[in-house]
């Protein structure tokens, strides 16, 4: 049985294993909503989605398109890939929007160029779940 724990209004286990890998990458998100593009940075990626702190929100369950690209230094970029996605949370944070993107499905070709681009990014050590200091770390100290 994959690892979870006990939530005791559920009187069962809440799994909470993911069902890709994520990894802590930095990569230039452009998110087409709308018709208007949203420019800001992933903080992790998977083969399901990607988490990204964006200039604006975007309204939850709308269909998107979202340009990935890998950041070598501020100035070289690789080639955005194009990637089919819904929004599925969006949190005002600071200045800015955090959000969450599921990656909807896709060509098999395209999948595989995701695949090779989540290569890029593993570097053979296991990929972990990105850390950042939250608001509410400050509240509750």
């Amino acid at each position: 049985m994959p690892p979870g724990r006990w939530h005791p209004k559920l009187s069962e286990t809440v799994h909470t294993e993911r069902a890709h890998p994520r990894y802590a990458h930095e990569a230039a998100i452009s998110l087409y909503v709308d018709g208007k593009v949203l420019q800001g940075r992933s903080t992790n990626v998977s083969r399901g989605g990607l988490c990204a702190d964006l200039e604006a929100g975007a309204k939850v369950g709308t269909d998107v398109d979202v340009d990935i690209q890998l950041v070598f230094d501020e100035e070289t970029h690789s080639e955005p890939l194009r990637v089919p996605a819904r929004v599925v949370w969006c949190t005002h944070l600071n200045e800015a929007y955090q959000v969450g993107i599921a990656f909807r499905p896709m060509t098999a070709e395209l999948a595989d160029y995701l695949t090779m681009f989540l290569r890029y990014l593993d570097d053979g050590t296991a990929p972990t779940r990105a850390r950042r200091e939250s608001n509410l770390d400050k509240r509750f100290g």
